[in-house]
This record gives C-alpha cells, structure tokens and sequence, in this order.
C-alpha cells in the first residue's frame, strides 16, 4: 500500500512553486498550456504561486478534478471574505449562488432547476431558432457589396442575451446594459475593485427594480415564478437570494456562450473543418460536444476552494484551510480518458468532459447553452456553407483582461 505524500513533495515542488495562472506561450489565443501535460504526467498536485493571497493547489488530472469538484470536504462558501490564494481580485460575495455549498446552495438550485432541465429547455426550441431566423437575415443584410461581416457583434452576442433577458423578463430597451456589466464581471485585472463595486450595486439596483415592476405585472417568465416563490414563502427565497439569483442567470447565460460560439466558428476555420461539417450535418451533436472539450474557453479556473479538513486528492494529502483550484481544461486533456486528447476529433463517441463543471456546481444552465450552440451552429453551417474568415488567423483580435476567451471581432465573408 503507497503512503499518501504530504502537499508540497511532488517532485516539480523541489523547484518552487510555479506561478499560475500559466502563461499560453507564443501560439493559438485559445491553446490548453502545454505546463498542465507536464503536471498530469509528473505532478499532478502542484503547490503553485497564485496572483493573490499566496500559494495554493492545482489539480489537473481528470479523476483529480472531478474529486474536488464534487468533495464535500472542500468548500467554496469558506472562501468568503478571506484572504484565500486565488487567480482573481474578487470572489463571489456571501449569498451568491457560487459561493455555496449544500445544503444552502441545494436549495437555491432547485428553485431553477426545474427551468432547466432538458424537456423544459426544448420548449423554447422554437423561439431560439426563430431568434437566430433573425440574426441570420441581419447578418445578410450586413454584407453589402461583399464587405465582412462581424460575427461577434451580429450573431454571437446578441443571440444569447436575446434569450436569456426574455427567459428572465427583460424588456428589448434595457439589453445593451449587461455587455457593460458583464465585461466588468468577467474581467480579468481589467476592472478595478472600486469600478467593479460601482457596477455592481448599479446592477443591483436595476434588478430590485425590475423584480419590483414583474412583481405588479408578472409574466410567464422565470423570473415572475421566482418572485411567486419569494412572495409564497421567504423562507424559501429571500429578497436578497432572488435578486442574487437573477444576477447569476443574466451573466452566466449570455458571456459564456457568446464566446463559446465565436470560438466554435473561429476553430473549425482554421483548422479547416467547416466544409466538413457541412458535408457531415449527422455529426452535429458529437462537433458540439467535442467543441466544448477542445476549447478552452478560460485560461485558468478561477474559483478555488478551501480544504475543511486533511483530503487526500491524487495520492497527496493537502492539510486542512488550503486552497485548491480545479484545472477543468487540463482535465479535458487527459490521456487517460480521451484519445489523443490534442487532436479535434469531430467524430468523438466517448467524450465526457468536464466543460459544463462537475457536481453540485455543474452548470444550471448546460442544456440551454448546448441548445443555443447546437441550432445556431446547424443554422449557420446551412446557411453559409463557403464561410471563411476575411482576415489571416493570426489577425483575429482576442480579448484582453477577460476570464473568458475569445475572439473580440470575428470578421468572415461568404
């Protein structure tokens, strides 16, 4: 029987702690690190130097991760409101839906549960494609006299927070203001504490109001059947959880797969896989399923967690009040679940990543955010078969100071 080691013996260690996040080298925007090949191979739990509060944990193979992401005995709500090694200036505020653990975070989750499980996300199959109907009429419109088209601007981003404003209630006029919240949420570095305080009691403002007006004037939306439940019973959801809530859905549903999507179209350009896919539309589902494990859509997974008590992850045990970080797109390079794992295999029947997350913090919103790729993808490749990019790959701006990556502008022609 082998003696678990202690947290910092790793043979990598002996060199000191590496700082993280790593650094993505001189190639692709959207390339894995080629350090977390190294680390499955050799240290798979590596004491590194984190931007923030000091030195923490990286877990990166796939077995590893998934065990910190669904161990009870390492916890997110213990890292409010400390100085705890992290990738990031701020970490979710006390109450936020992140920021638990069951069984708080349980019963908050399953208020909207039920919003988004797959039967219940089929039903807005019709709306979704009549959305992107549109935008693909827009986008036509757009090519006068063969001129480019952006992507990002005419597709991407307005798709998701069309459908995640009508999802939750909010009127056309009050759209444009969430790409300002969700840039100064998602930053990386970018926003200071102060600008990201601003705006965020400005945005909690605005859902007080907003959740007051549905309130007086419900509708079939999610969000009036969460008022419901709140005025129902407080016990069940408080004023304070709703608006926490709301705020969750609004960002998380638009940023991330706004930038999944451009990623998606950008990737099977450039590596010349679009007409493929056009000629193989019955290889939709695996495309989408292998996009979301290829890509990765975060250069280092930013939320850590706090070990409660001794746990002993891959073979090393880490003491109790560490921090750990889970590497999920390390994980989805793992050799020892997917075969070549560096390699885009559109045809991928086993393929269980870990994009969405793992355990009681897996996505919520995971079937709405396949939807969305899976019929704005099909749309797209049927629509414009001979899609190029106006510009060379390398001339693709990328996003700079934002945890999510991905193309700022994503110029194509047809």
């Amino acid at each position: 029987m082998t003696t678990p080691e202690r947290a910092g013996t790793c043979p990598a260690a002996t060199t000191g702690a590496p700082a993280f996040p790593f650094a993505s080298g001189p190639g692709h925007p959207l390339d894995v690190p080629a350090e977390f090949t190294r680390l499955r191979e050799q240290c798979p739990v590596q004491r590194v130097t984190l931007p923030y509060g000091g030195e923490g944990h990286l877990v990166s193979r796939y077995a590893d991760v998934k065990q910190v992401l669904s161990d009870r005995r390492l916890s997110r709500a213990a890292t409010v409101g400390v100085d705890v090694p992290r990738t990031v200036r701020e970490i979710t505020a006390p109450g936020h839906l992140l920021a638990m653990d069951p069984p708080e975070h349980t019963r908050l989750r399953r208020l909207v549960a039920s919003a988004f499980t797959e039967r219940s996300v089929q039903r807005w199959r019709p709306r979704i494609q009549e959305i992107i109907d549109g935008l693909i009429d827009d986008l036509r419109e757009q090519a006068v006299a063969g001129e480019p088209v952006d992507l990002v601007a005419h597709f991407s981003m307005p798709l998701p927070m069309t459908v995640i404003c009508e999802l939750l209630g909010v009127p056309p006029q009050d759209r444009h203001y969430f790409r300002r919240v969700a840039e100064v949420a998602f930053s990386n570095g970018s926003a200071t504490s102060e600008e990201m305080q601003k705006v965020g009691e400005e945005f909690g403002t605005y859902l007080y109001g907003h959740i007051g007006r549905l309130g007086e004037n419900p509708g079939q939306d999610l969000m009036s059947q969460l008022i419901a439940v709140r005025d129902e019973d407080e016990d069940r959801l408080t004023e304070a959880e709703l608006i926490s809530l709301a705020g969750t859905i609004l960002l998380a549903g638009y940023e991330t797969t706004a930038a999944e999507l451009s990623n998606f179209v950008y990737t099977l350009l450039d590596q010349d896989r679009w007409t493929w896919l056009v000629d193989h539309p019955q290889h939709l589902d695996s495309a989408v399923e292998e996009l979301l494990r290829y890509i990765a859509l975060g250069g280092g997974d930013v939320l850590p967690r706090l070990t409660t008590q001794d746990v002993e992850i891959g073979g090393t045990v880490i003491p109790a009040g560490e921090s750990v970080i889970a590497a999920m797109i390390s994980a989805n390079r793992d050799a020892d679940i997917f075969d070549d794992p560096d390699v885009l295999d559109l045809e991928r029947t086993h393929n269980p990543h870990v994009a969405f997350g793992h355990g009681p913090h897996h996505c919520t919103g995971a079937q709405l955010a396949r939807l969305e790729l899976r019929l704005a993808l099909s749309s797209l490749l049927k629509a414009f078969p001979d899609l190029t990019l106006a510009t060379s790959a390398a001339d693709v701006p990328w996003r700079k100071g934002s945890l999510v990556r991905g193309p700022e502008k994503l110029l194509l022609r047809w």
